[in-house]
């Protein structure tokens, strides 16, 4: 049940419906807007309290038909955002990458993943303490050194940390070291983690479960937000399905569904949704187009060498790939927040440099209008009926190229040289049709 308070009810009013509604061993939860105050009513037998709309102060009382009241639309009208450290993520707050290993390994491997995907732009670093597997030979983390890591990790990069809960008797450990409590797939049963979980104000990240729908994972946040904790994040990763080509089917129709039915956050998790490393970056750019909040990402230093889910682990050079598509197709601003800037030359300004670079990529544009031209000019001089695609001349310039020294590597050269020799064709075609008499 929602109770709607008049904009003009005053406290007094208010406190006279939650007294009522605790008189009748119900619970009450008062949200306070910027025009108006709505408290919901928890519990069974809420015909108990049908006359509340006769208190002053009440505008109207709405009957919940879901089962789940304080995760509902119904209950908070509009889109909430949680704030996880300096981060937030929900309503307003766009796209927010969280990434990081599925375990903590070691020291250098956490710092050096942390550092980096700060620099590429995430703004949130995961990493796994301790960790639920399904066989107990695998890799089950490193506990309590693995906080310790990511403590130093945090404060080296000032990144919040998620990690995964896996027990109740670890909540209060994890309140020291870590801003955002996971409860992954496997616990999002485990009611007894859901109270302990919701009675802290750390905020939570749920996960559904690989077998629930989504009125189950919603029940089990309205687990954690009965208890007290308001500050609950929900995270797709994927339901277990008869296809067997993937680790799980991710779920995408998930998003839409929710905005329809809660205020809640959601971030989507490609990496265990997929279980492929391929696949990860495509159905990243699927759930930020589809409106997910975040993006949950296992990067990894060295991926086939990973103790656990090595397969589905970015490596750092695919992960700057998926945040340059992100930025590209404007999922993700421009210039990433936050980045570790690189040791500038000696004597020169952040400034100077970046000025130099704006000379080039002037220099670079006019060179690629001029190439074109020349282009252009050769094809006129030659029989109208043959074709433009020299390939000889092609594999000549791309290997002249990738022979070039320098930071960039041969494959990259080659792949820009290609698009350079894509676009000049296409323009080559473009200007001879135009010039053919009709």
């Amino acid at each position: 049940m929602i109770v709607v308070m008049r904009p003009t009810a005053t406290d007094a009013q208010v406190e006279k419906v939650r007294q009522v509604v605790e008189e009748h061993d119900l619970e009450a939860f008062v949200s306070v807007g910027q025009e108006r105050t709505v408290i919901g009513v928890v519990g069974t037998d809420l015909d108990r309290v049908a006359h509340i709309g006769l208190l002053p102060g009440v505008e109207s009382v709405i009957r919940v038909t879901q089962p789940y009241k304080l995760a509902s639309i119904e209950h908070h009208p509009t889109r909430t955002h949680v704030r996880v450290g300096e981060v937030d993520i929900g309503l307003g707050a766009g796209l927010v990458i969280m990434a990081g290993p599925c375990s903590v390994e070691s020291r250098e491997q956490l710092m050096q993943t942390a550092r980096v995907v700060k620099r590429e732009g995430a703004r949130v670093l995961r990493g796994g303490a301790f960790k639920p597997r399904t066989s107990p030979y695998s890799f089950q983390g490193l506990g309590k050194e693995a906080l310790d890591i990511l403590a130093e990790a945090r404060a080296a990069t000032r990144l919040p940390v998620v990690s995964e809960v896996t027990d109740p008797g670890q909540v209060p450990l994890f309140d020291d070291y870590v801003d955002l409590l996971q409860v992954g797939s496997r616990n999002m049963h485990n009611f007894v983690l859901l109270r302990a979980v919701g009675q802290t104000q750390k905020p939570v990240l749920l996960k559904r479960g690989f077998g629930a729908t989504i009125e189950e994972w919603l029940l089990a946040a309205e687990y954690i937000l009965s208890s007290g904790n308001s500050n609950v994040i929900l995270c797709e990763r994927g339901i277990r399905t008869f296809e067997p080509s993937t680790r799980n089917t991710l779920d995408l129709s998930a998003i839409p569904v929710l905005r329809e039915r809660t205020h809640l956050p959601i971030v989507v998790d490609p990496s265990h949704g997929t279980g492929q490393r391929s696949l990860v970056t495509p159905m990243a750019l699927a759930a930020a187009a589809v409106g997910a909040d975040g993006l949950l990402v296992e990067v990894h230093p060295d991926p086939p060498n990973a103790l656990s889910d090595g397969d589905q682990s970015l490596g750092f050079d695919d992960f700057g790939t998926l945040m340059d598509e992100l930025r590209r197709m404007h999922f993700l601003p421009a210039s990433a927040p936050g980045p570790i800037p690189a040791a500038p030359e000696p004597g020169l300004t952040v400034g100077a440099l970046r000025h130099r670079i704006d000379a080039v990529d002037g220099s670079l544009a006019d060179l690629l209008q001029e190439r074109t031209r020349l282009a252009i000019a050769v094809q006129r001089l030659r029989d109208p009926d043959a074709s433009s695609h020299d390939l000889h001349r092609e594999e000549e310039l791309l290997s002249r190229a990738g022979a070039s020294e320098g930071p960039m590597t041969r494959t990259e050269l080659v792949n820009i040289f290609g698009s350079i020799l894509r676009a000049s064709r296409s323009a080559q075609r473009r200007t001879m049709r135009q010039e053919i008499p009709e």
